[in-house]
């Protein structure tokens, strides 16, 4: 189907006629008296050649026009993947995520290594929502802001660096951070996962403060709570196995979660992180068909090329037929 996306363009089709008639020189006749009746002007090959020029100059006009009034044909319709939901992640950088008691298919990885590989196929699959990334560790920090690049969003988090915005946990503000950001969108489905391996240590705003601001501002908080129960650690007398999860706050987390419609999630390996993702993903489905979108191609180079053509002629036809003569 193709159709004019300005067709009001073509009320300029009279200008140049308009412009003729202010602009018309006086006739022949008018401006010189000839003494003898008998004279006349012959102007029959001017005429002639004029009118062949006039025509080619009206043709580049019309085709100009046409060019600027945008021609268009319209693609078949196409449903759209944004799923009108934005979704905040705010992931823990304090030191305490180097500690190397997370497994996943079979080899030991670090707190925030199990994090980037599980974390970034989430996202990953989050094809249509926005997505914005939160790092917080003694500070908060908005890296990336909500945006529907999630390729973007992927690489941010794999380049973050345990221990950069500091080696404490400022849940508090972390949570602060993300709900400004969330909150100043319109109206929508508005989600913050929460990870972290520790208590609030840090920070000027307490997590159950920034809880009722998130539930004020319609956030749902998905808390996680990563690390070991159990951990071998080699030592003077012989191995002995400790928690290294003892400082992780539960009952907070899972204040949180409560306070603002979420739910809380306890992962002590890689598959139970995998497992928590894969809930929150069930929770917040994606859409099945969003609204369709019809693709517009442009067509006004074509009338643009035989408008500079025409016009091209229309001014040098005089004196090519002079020459031709």
């Amino acid at each position: 189907m193709s159709e004019f996306a300005w067709p009001w363009v073509f009320a300029f089709l009279p200008l140049p006629w308009f412009a003729w008639r202010a602009l018309q020189p006086a006739q022949p006749g008018r401006a010189l008296h000839l003494p003898h009746a008998s004279l006349a002007w012959r102007v029959g090959d001017g005429v002639t050649t004029r009118s062949a020029g006039s025509w080619l100059l009206v043709l580049g006009w019309l085709c100009l026009l046409a060019a600027a009034a945008r021609p268009q044909t319209l693609g078949p319709p196409q449903p759209q993947q944004h799923s009108g939901r934005a979704m905040m992640f705010a992931v823990d950088l304090s030191g305490s995520m180097q500690t190397p008691d997370m497994q996943l298919g079979g080899q030991q990885l670090s707190r925030f290594g199990a994090v980037e590989a599980i974390a970034g196929d989430f996202i990953s699959r989050r094809q249509g929502d926005e997505l914005g990334l939160v790092l917080f560790g003694t500070r908060a920090f908005l890296v990336t802001p909500i945006t529907y690049d999630l390729h973007a969003v992927r690489a941010q988090l794999q380049s973050a660096t345990v221990g950069l915005p500091g080696t404490e946990t400022a849940i508090g503000d972390a949570i602060a951070v993300a709900v400004k950001r969330l909150a100043a969108l319109p109206e929508q489905a508005r989600v913050l996962i929460l990870l972290t391996d520790g208590v609030n240590n840090s920070g000027s705003i307490s997590p159950q403060d920034a809880a009722k601001a998130a539930k004020a501002a319609g956030v749902r908080i998905y808390a996680i709570g990563i690390g070991a129960t159990r951990m071998t650690v080699p030592g003077l007398f012989g191995d002995s196995v400790i928690n290294p999860s003892a400082d992780l706050d539960a009952d907070m987390l899972t204040y949180i979660a409560r306070e603002t419609g979420g739910q809380f999630y306890r992962a002590t390996d890689g598959n139970q992180l995998a497992d928590a993702y894969r809930a929150i993903d069930a929770l917040e489905p994606m859409p099945q068909q969003g609204p369709r979108l019809r693709l517009r191609h442009e067509l006004f180079r074509l009338p643009l090329i035989a408008s500079a053509l025409c016009l091209l002629l229309g001014m040098l036809w005089p004196r090519l037929r002079s020459t031709a003569a």
